[in-house]
């Protein structure tokens, strides 16, 4: 009697490799473009990276998924180039992750030589 067989395995998962954990949080390329939102007004999105490559589709779709960003309105040059804005999660997971801990104890001092 033959086994059945597995579910497909999802676009996500084949990316991943086996026994490694599940993203958490946002990827570096993830980040690097939404930080770029909260200097705009509305906190909109470039569709562009800073060497002027448009930024990529995979990078959209996750943060989307992730519920960081938000369809704005359609682009009527390019109707397939969505226009995105930060959400209010986005803002505040840029800024969790954006905190930086600083030590202010004793800085110690290395030993004089004798």
């Amino acid at each position: 009697m033959a086994s059945p067989t597995p579910p497909p395995a999802t676009a996500a998962a084949g990316k991943r490799k086996p026994g490694a954990p599940a993203r958490r949080g946002p990827s570096e390329a993830q980040l690097v473009w939404l930080r770029r939102g909260l200097s705009q007004p509305g906190g909109k999105l470039p569709l562009f990276d800073d060497s002027g490559q448009r930024v990529s589709a995979g990078v959209i779709a996750a943060c989307r998924r992730a519920g960081w960003i938000e369809p704005w309105f359609n682009n009527p040059i390019k109707p397939t180039w969505e226009v995105c804005r930060l959400t209010d999660a986005g803002r505040a997971m840029l800024a969790e992750v954006s905190v930086v801990t600083v030590d202010f104890g004793r800085r110690q001092t290395p030993a004089k030589a004798p």
